[in-house]
């Protein structure tokens, strides 16, 4: 559904139809930390995420200090399916996501994770803002089973603690492959601040970060 930004709504027109259309939902401020983390090395750690629009989702984590690097691409289907024009019809088993590059001892997974859950809408299924299917559905794509048990966990302490009106319907998937998106995908909010569709579902998710985050951002 993104399609039609792209193809031309401009200005302040974009920005209420969108607005009209659905009000950007997050969580309630100060949803707890995990109580559990990852003892992780030293070296560089990934993790693949899903959260609706990817453009959306990249901008909020590139926000964060300790992370180094922050791709949008696509998880969850076949290499042949990975293009846009293809996972935007809704007919593959692709989502789109972001592969977060972070130094562990600057910046946990438990903290990424908190992050995620307070920055997009973990209760609403296949649809973030605009954006209806099953390729803007909330995953978490796990490498290893020590990730797979720490997003478990943690979404059950949220469930527990009412940190959402709804119930979580987050997925837990393994990461087969993570597939980069078109280059004109990448960095898109930053490249593109003006955007109508940035502009009404990007920013205020970047102002949430700030506003929760000051302390985790760079410098």
């Amino acid at each position: 559904m993104r399609a039609g930004w792209w193809l031309g709504l401009a200005g302040v027109t974009g920005v209420l139809a969108a607005l009209m259309f659905h009000t950007p939902a997050y969580a309630a401020s100060g949803i707890p930390a995990p109580k559990q983390d990852l003892k992780e090395g030293t070296g560089p750690a990934t993790v693949v995420l899903a959260g609706g629009c990817f453009w959306c989702v990249e901008a909020v984590f590139e926000e964060l200090d300790g992370v180094t690097a922050v791709v949008s691409g696509y998880a969850g289907g076949s290499k042949l399916t990975a293009v846009y024009a293809v996972v935007s019809s809704g007919a593959t088993d692709h989502a789109e996501v972001v592969q977060v590059t972070y130094d562990p001892q600057r910046i946990s997974l438990g903290t990424l994770l908190q992050v995620f859950f307070s920055t997009h809408d973990p209760t609403t299924l296949n649809r973030q803002g605009p954006d209806a299917g099953r390729q803007y559905r909330s995953a978490v794509f796990y490498a290893d089973e020590a990730q797979r048990k720490l997003a478990e966990g943690y979404i059950k302490q949220l469930s527990d603690a009412g940190a959402f009106k709804s119930p979580i319907v987050t997925t837990l998937e393994k990461l087969d492959v993570f597939y980069p998106a078109e280059a004109y995908h990448q960095d898109f909010v930053k490249l593109h601040p003006d955007h109508p569709y940035v502009q009404a579902w990007s920013v205020p998710k970047v102002k949430k970060t700030r506003e929760l985050f000051g302390a985790r951002l760079k410098k």
